[in-house]
């Protein structure tokens, strides 16, 4: 197996999914690859002061900077594409942006008028896993990676924003931390993965619209699976298994991600769709997962010790 190394330039760089790029590195099955990334924004240097702007890589961005695609050799559809995260090491500061502009969220909040803007400028200290702000303020990091996905279809250029139920993309999970493996159905051939917006700490919800927004610097191994335990989107993570789901209506999004746990606990100690509902709601935790790009992310948490069988 071989371990690749890729850097975010204007060579790797891009602001929206799409299969018809050309790979910038090709890997095989097995392969782990340590990719930096940089912030969302795709800054280029720190910032000095909360919310000012500064250089960026990609001028006139459309999306989440990011990197790819990475094609995994003789990846098709039908297949499963497995990413399990080694090691996620956030850059040494970030920022998080809040209010100021015109949502259905923060006009119920009141803050949808630009002069209401809060940014939060962060310095991260990885060795002691805290990032503290120009308030004083700090919290404990637990960094992820907001965006990891593939195209979702084989023509096209498709938005980072949404989170969609093929392809995956701006999942911003919290618990896709080191040790977590996620899965992703394979929509185009060699799966095209493009991976960014590292987040040094988030809350489930994201509800400001932004994380502890970073760079990053992340190890995957990645594989192919031909059959899965479950249909869609999901993961194994430290915390437990999660499945996912993606709508605009929050109830649908919180259906989908349900019915796929209930087929998992069913499957796994094979019961019936009803019992593995039953044992569902004394285990399963219901979180969002997100709020903040146009789409509902919900996910299904079924911690590993919560059946005792």
């Amino acid at each position: 197996m071989t371990h690749h190394r890729l850097e975010a330039s204007p060579a790797t760089a891009v602001d929206v999914f799409t299969a018809e790029r050309s790979p910038v590195l090709t890997a095989t099955p097995g392969d782990t690859v340590t990719v930096h990334t940089l912030s969302a924004a795709g800054y280029t240097e720190r910032q000095q002061e909360p919310g000012v702007d500064v250089p960026t890589l990609i001028d006139a961005r459309r999306g989440h900077c990011l990197v790819g695609p990475i094609a995994l050799e003789g990846a098709r559809p039908g297949q499963v594409l497995a990413v399990h995260f080694d090691d996620l090491v956030p850059d040494d500061w970030g920022y998080t942006g809040s209010g100021g502009v015109d949502t259905e969220l923060n006009r119920a909040l009141g803050l949808a008028d630009p002069s209401t803007r809060g940014p939060l400028l962060w310095d991260i200290d990885v060795a002691t896993g805290t990032a503290h702000n120009q308030l004083g303020l700090g919290v404990r990091t637990a960094p992820f990676l907001g965006v990891v996905g593939l195209p979702p279809e084989a023509t096209g250029e498709h938005s980072t924003i949404p989170p969609r139920p093929v392809g995956g993309g701006n999942i911003d999970c919290r618990e896709l931390v080191a040790g977590a493996t996620l899965y992703l159905p394979v929509t185009v051939p060699e799966a095209l993965l493009f991976v960014g917006d590292g987040h040094a700490a988030q809350g489930d919800g994201e509800v400001s619209g932004t994380a502890v927004e970073c760079g990053m610097t992340t190890t995957m191994t990645l594989s192919l699976l031909d059959v899965a335990p479950v249909e869609g989107i999901h993961a194994d993570t430290p915390a437990g298994r999660i499945t996912f789901g993606f709508d605009a209506d929050l109830n649908a999004a919180t259906a989908t991600a349900l019915d796929r746990m209930v087929d998992w606990i069913a499957g796994t100690h094979d019961i019936t769709r009803a019992e593995a509902l039953a044992m569902a709601s004394v285990a399963v935790s219901m979180r969002v997962t997100q709020v903040a790009n146009r789409t509902w992310g919900v996910h299904a948490l079924l911690p590993h010790d919560a059946i005792l069988a």
